[in-house]
């Protein structure tokens, strides 16, 4: 029981349900990058090499954030705030997991793709988590280019390169980040700041973060008809990037215009349902004929 309790412990400190949709937009940029399969080795050892660089993205900020954690609601049953796990043996995981990445992509995929992860490792865990967070309103912003990452290190995976499809994906991760990420930030507000955190609705009040939410939304649709614009994907694609982009800009008008108290949170969520959602569009436009 108390290794099963300890395991649990480790397994939590890897934030999976947050990994899960890094790795799974990773593995979309392996097919779109290829018109048939990706190489069953780029797909094997490339998500496994991105999966552990993001589980020990995910155990440096746990650490780094232990003391901010402790003061907020949500994160305070964590297993650093409640003394499960000790910071010295968190590192260790952490380097564990992210030497056993940076081997498994050099040597079983390719430099590129490690070199790519590893910038987008330092970029979360250090850059982020270490500087950004506390330092600007902009921090999720700023920060959200790690987080966009995935697309580009699983199409550099197959292809060994970097082109604009890639970019394409993105460029679409990156602006749907401050909408999702500020929409927690207004449900959380008071606990942001409890613990100093900079988050926009703290320092610029909520009315202007709803604003902004919809600005960033409206950005987002037309970012996601870029992969049509671009021939990169077809009508299939288009007809679903219109349909969840016009739920997700209800949503923000609601937002904006109206004070219902659950709207935040039924937007942060559904926004996660919307990104999962939309890459798989892409996946099942890309190979099916065009109509």
């Amino acid at each position: 029981m108390a290794y099963a309790a300890s395991a649990r412990n480790y397994f939590e400190l890897c934030k999976p349900r947050v990994v899960l949709l890094i790795v799974f937009t990773a593995v979309i940029g392996m097919f779109l990058a290829t018109t048939s399969l990706p190489p069953s080795s780029a797909l094997l050892f490339g998500t496994a090499g991105i999966w552990l660089a993001a589980s020990a993205a995910a155990v440096i900020n746990h650490v780094l954030d232990a003391r901010i954690d402790a003061l907020m609601d949500r994160t305070r049953n964590r297993p650093l705030p409640r003394g499960q796990i000790s910071e010295p043996r968190a590192y260790a995981f952490a380097a564990g997991l992210a030497v056993t990445s940076m081997l498994m992509l050099t040597v079983l995929v390719n430099p590129l793709t490690a070199a790519l992860t590893f910038a987008s490792l330092i970029g979360y865990a250090v850059i982020y988590t270490v500087f950004l967070k506390r330092a600007t309103p902009q921090n999720i912003v700023i920060g959200g280019a790690a987080g966009a990452a995935p697309p580009v290190l699983g199409w550099a995976a197959v292809t060994n390169s970097v082109e604009l499809p890639a970019l394409l994906l993105f460029l679409i991760i990156f602006v749907w980040t401050p909408p999702h990420f500020w929409a927690l930030a207004i449900a959380r507000k008071d606990e942001y700041a409890k613990a100093g955190i900079p988050m926009l609705p703290v320092t610029h009040g909520v009315a202007y973060t709803r604003q902004s939410i919809l600005v960033y939304t409206v950005l987002l649709v037309l970012s996601t008809l870029l992969p049509w614009v671009t021939g990169m994907s077809g009508t299939l694609y288009l007809v679903g990037a219109l349909l969840l982009g016009g739920v997700f800009l209800y949503y923000a008008f609601a937002l904006r215009f109206t004070e219902r108290a659950d709207l935040p949170m039924r937007t942060f969520k559904y926004s996660i349902t919307y990104l999962m959602a939309l890459f798989s569009f892409l996946l099942v436009d890309h190979y099916l004929p065009p109509f």
